[in-house]
């Protein structure tokens, strides 16, 4: 019987020739990921055990959450991080301003590659199957014990094959794509099950729409998100990877346990409206609703392209004044290029603000937090009920063209409501 690319990843990194979905295998891991609020905890396991780290070219450690930190609190959590990586003088360690977000800064510092198994403290660690990995968020305690033995367990997760064809219109990107499919399948749809992307359409998806799409598998309740490894990845890896990798592929009898079919030409631009991302009206199906602030950046929609998308309907233009227009770039790469292009300059003269790399507002953590009434649209990837400050308020979800078009309307607004 045939693979999926889990299963034959699983396989490889277990030392067995096959495996099914349902089976306990145990694996080595290729990476262990933490921030600044799920490493503390784990060191806490992981001194418990009181062995070495297993290689500390293999632990990466991201402060992202509350930097620069916002209160003593945070200030400890990071602190307790730090003290961590120099002791144990781990390899991929990354300070304050020379950090980013965790889901952007590994897949661009080259630290994720195919067919590897990846296991990050934070959920949305799955990003990394863009590049045709293993990747799935854990809990602190399994971090721990993986940063001293290298390995942990799984459960094989069956498959859902999502087969794409054609390509994206105007307007829509990635974001669009998996909000799409989560109003298709729900946000239990895919429960500890692989969503393995395929079809001719992901030809035609670039890097960014791929890292965003398997960013947000886990809101339609996967284990993991992957895609395959082809010309597009080869290019966006090379010079970025400088190690050794093996690029799975399913094999052509894998069994799945369904196939979804989405044809990408056929998309509009979507809103998840609140309080849960399965929640997906086409942007033409969205009431009048007024808007207070817009967050455009996250794990999710942080990178240099989704800038572009923003500052494409910025410029010249001016945020409505009844909206607070919050800009964070994913990494400090995505920042210095921003600024090359101009755009840092559009959003601060259109009305907006810049912040440094941080999941800030995304967890309701900071730099845009909400009050009791109010409504944000973000380009982030949750929207549950008090996900960005009081349960009161409420979370529309986007992707960057649908957030800058409705900075400046001050009203949820398509893309094209600002160039007509």
């Amino acid at each position: 019987m045939g693979m999926t690319m889990t299963e034959k990843i699983f396989a490889r990194h277990a030392g067995l020739a096959e495996v099914e979905p349902g089976q306990l295998v145990k694996c080595k891991v290729d990476v262990v990921l933490g921030n600044d609020i799920t490493a503390p905890p784990a060191i806490q396991e992981f001194d418990r055990i009181g062995k070495p780290v297993f290689d500390k070219d293999k632990i990466v450690l991201v402060p992202d959450h509350f930097v620069p930190n916002k209160d003593i609190k945070s200030a400890e959590q990071s602190k307790t991080m730090r003290l961590f990586a120099r002791k144990h003088n781990i390899t991929h360690y990354f300070e304050v301003g020379r950090m980013g977000i965790e889901h952007v800064l590994l897949p661009e510092m080259g630290l994720v590659a195919p067919g590897e198994v990846i296991i990050g403290a934070d959920s949305h660690t799955c990003t990394y199957g863009a590049v045709g990995a293993f990747a799935t968020g854990v809990g602190s305690t399994d971090m721990g014990a993986a940063m001293a033995t290298g390995e942990t367990w799984f459960k094989v997760p069956s498959s859902i094959k999502v087969e794409l064809t054609g390509s994206l219109p105007k307007w829509v990107c990635g974001k669009d794509v998996v909000l799409t499919l989560i109003g298709m399948i729900g946000v239990d749809g895919a429960r500890y099950q692989s969503l393995e992307f395929t079809g001719p359409g992901v030809a035609n998806l670039s890097m960014t729409d791929r890292l965003t799409i398997s960013n947000m598998a886990i809101e339609a309740g996967a284990k993991n998100g992957i895609f395959p490894v082809d010309a597009i990845t080869q290019e966006y890896i090379t010079g970025r990877v400088n190690k050794a990798y093996e690029v799975i592929e399913a094999d052509e009898d894998a069994v799945y346990g369904r196939t979804l079919t989405i044809d990408l030409s056929s998309l509009t631009p979507v809103v998840a409206m609140p309080h849960l991302p399965e929640n997906v009206r086409s942007i033409d199906k969205v009431p009048d609703i007024k808007i207070d602030q817009v967050v455009i950046g996250s794990c999710t929609n942080g990178r240099i392209e989704d800038l572009a998308a923003a500052a494409g309907l910025l410029e010249n233009r001016t945020v409505h004044e009844d909206v607070r227009l919050i800009v964070i770039p994913g990494s400090q790469a995505v920042y210095l290029a921003a600024m090359e292009r101009g755009y840092i300059e559009i959003f601060i003269k259109a009305g907006g603000v810049v912040s440094t790399p941080t999941c800030g507002p995304c967890l309701g953590g900071y730099m845009g937090i909400l009050a009791a009434g109010e409504r944000a649209v973000a380009t982030t990837n949750r929207n549950f009920r008090g996900r960005m400050g009081h349960v009161d308020s409420e979370v529309y979800l986007s992707g960057p063209a649908v957030a800058a078009a409705t900075a400046i309307m001050g009203r949820i607004s398509a893309p094209w409501e600002v160039t007509r």
